[in-house]
């Protein structure tokens, strides 16, 4: 059978495996998981693996993606993580709960949930220091009090967002402070949080090391599922599959070239003033695969070749050390950035695999 390329080999199996371990390592302690779906562009084939692990969240920043995940059938409360004032029919529509930080957004999700005769569940998000979204700590008992006024919202919980933007590491300091703010919201207003999301992958070192978690029961987990690691340092996690995604890639040129351009140098078609190392003459290898479908600078050869740039629409390796002929398959290993976008290219063709991979010690 002729090979589809360029392809994104996926292990379903290792996903499930993920989710498994993950939810049984964060249960242990009363924290519940939200099965991140944007990095796999919610395929309802990853989601319902990562179901089968036992994570009954799914969340998305993108209420397209949630009403495609709902119309494939997945069962599973769904969490949009981005609200936007234009969606909010759709929100109340196809969301179980949803992220908010604006009023104007809440009074809009009331109007259209009171039209459709529900009540839409919000977390509210809080701003701990990473500067992308959450009410300011300052502001957010003020919030909380003129939401609470709204007829069809109903606020069950607390969240916050850290090493997205800013690259603020969760730690002690802040997953205390935010369950302080907890304690303090429900002591004022006699009501009960259900939910406190303390943040993403990149809570496990903390998670890892706190003696104590707080009120703390809830994390938005993606890039651990899929990739099996933490997203601070992006170590692997012990027991966790990390290479469930595997590109693959033609070769559609291999020859024997100077590592010099001749000539004047100039802007390359991004911009940038290029650099370059006289390496002498050798193989180097044209993939048919370039910044128009992947974020380059995410993937790694499996060959250990050296990606030494890339186009639109190739990229090129120095294969001195593993030659290369036309026709020949190269497979990479991607970074949660390149798998974000390789989900997302409609020229990289998504096929289903069962493979061993490697697991982390």
């Amino acid at each position: 059978m002729k090979s589809v390329l360029p392809r994104l080999e996926i292990s379903l199996s290792q996903i499930r495996h993920n989710a498994q371990v993950l939810s049984k390592l964060y249960g242990k302690r009363g924290i519940s998981i939200m099965g991140v779906s944007k990095g796999v562009l919610g395929e309802p084939s990853i989601i319902n693996a990562m179901i089968q692990g036992g994570i009954h969240s799914i969340a998305d920043s993108r209420i397209e993606t949630i009403e495609m995940m709902k119309n494939a059938g997945l069962s599973a409360q769904f969490v949009l993580l981005r609200t936007a004032l234009s969606q909010a029919e759709s929100v109340v529509q196809y969301a179980d709960i949803s992220l908010n930080t604006e009023m104007a957004t809440l009074k809009r999700l009331s109007y259209y949930a009171r039209a459709h005769n529900t009540i839409h569940q919000v977390i509210v998000m809080v701003e701990m220091g990473d500067l992308r979204e959450g009410v300011l700590p300052g502001d957010l008992f003020r919030f909380i009090r003129q939401a609470r006024l709204l007829s069809h919202i109903n606020i069950v919980g607390l969240g916050c967002n850290l090493a997205c933007y800013g690259g603020v590491k969760p730690d002690h300091k802040n997953m205390h402070e935010l369950s302080n703010l907890v304690a303090a919201i429900e002591q004022e207003f006699q009501f009960k949080l259900e939910i406190v999301s303390g943040g993403n992958s990149a809570n496990y070192e903390w998670f890892h090391h706190a003696e104590d978690i707080g009120r703390v029961n809830n994390l938005r987990l993606g890039e651990s599922i899929l990739l099996g690691r933490e997203a601070l340092n992006r170590t692997a996690i012990p027991g966790l599959y990390t290479q469930a995604f595997q590109l693959v890639a033609e070769v559609i040129e291999a020859k024997q070239k100077p590592s010099l351009p001749s000539g004047d140098i100039g802007q390359d078609a991004f911009g940038n003033v290029p650099r370059f190392r006289d390496r002498g003459v050798g193989q180097r290898s044209l993939v048919a695969l370039g910044r128009q479908d992947v974020l380059t600078s995410g993937l790694r050869s499996a060959d250990a070749l050296e990606i030494l740039g890339s186009s639109s629409d190739h990229i090129i390796l120095d294969s001195n050390s593993h030659p290369l002929r036309v026709g020949d398959e190269v497979n990479f290993t991607l970074n949660y950035g390149a798998l974000l976008a390789a989900m997302t290219s409609p020229f990289i063709k998504k096929q289903f695999v069962a493979n061993a991979g490697y697991m982390a010690a």
